[in-house]
């Protein structure tokens, strides 16, 4: 089966949108590592379209602050404000969606997704260190995560361990090594590069292909400031960090 691996969508419709442009037909089953909104101001349409379309959607911790289920002092000004703005915009039906969502891993036999890591779904794992200390608790020999908003990952090889990052554009994958993924971002890319980030994973050949799309930017920009949302929220969509 092919699948759509996505993660921190934030509210981001027209990089949402852009991704879908991008990996169509491409995908049978799209899934999801978390942080559906917080940061965008279209959270409701980014739900919208997940309830419809992906499954299993796992939780990130935006979306259990803007659900009002997740103490905002441990948010920046930035993220907070962010936080309950949404709160205030989002429907009902989707406050109750994202309340509902269950905390990684999620595991579905080809693959497991986790929203930070296997141990704590709030952690960033971005470097070598963090990663060797998953070694001996990755649920799955193939497993996607998200939370840091860099595109690319680590792969276990017996007793080595090495990173990969986005432009490596990983294809067929080793059938003697784990790996642990990170599709990037949709809707804020914090990796240097403003494009909306996804992962396509085809199982029945153990293959990833890591992309990258460009969409539009000055749109959601628009938007953010629109809505009265911090405005360093706009102005990093230009410089994807």
């Amino acid at each position: 089966m092919r699948f759509l691996i996505l993660s921190d969508i934030h509210g981001n419709w027209e990089a949402l949108e852009g991704v879908l442009a991008s990996a169509e037909g491409r995908w049978d089953r799209a899934v999801c590592c978390g942080d559906l909104v917080g940061y965008g101001a279209d959270p409701n349409a980014c739900v919208d379209w997940v309830r419809d379309n992906v499954s299993p959607v796992i939780r990130g911790n935006h979306d259990r602050a803007c659900a009002g289920i997740e103490d905002l002092e441990w948010f920046n000004p930035i993220a907070r404000a962010a936080a309950l703005w949404t709160q205030e915009a989002l429907t009902s039906e989707n406050a109750e969606y994202l309340r509902a969502l269950a905390k990684g891993p999620a595991e579905l036999g080809e693959f497991a997704m986790v929203h930070g890591s296997p141990l704590d779904e709030d952690e960033y794992v971005v470097g070598l260190e963090e990663a060797r200390e998953l070694a001996s608790y990755l649920p799955a020999p193939r497993c996607f995560f998200g939370h840091t908003h860099i595109q690319g990952g680590f792969e276990y090889r017996r007793n080595n361990l090495r990173a990969l990052v986005g432009s490596d554009r990983i294809t067929t994958l080793d059938r003697d090594s784990w790996y642990f993924l990170n599709p990037g971002s949709v809707g804020q890319p914090r990796d240097g590069d403003p494009r909306a980030a996804y992962a396509l994973y085809d199982s029945d050949e153990d293959r990833v292909e890591l992309v990258r799309t460009p969409y539009n930017i000055f749109e959601a920009q628009r938007k953010i400031l629109e809505a009265g949302l911090p405005e360093p929220l706009a102005l990093r969509l230009d410089i994807g960090m």
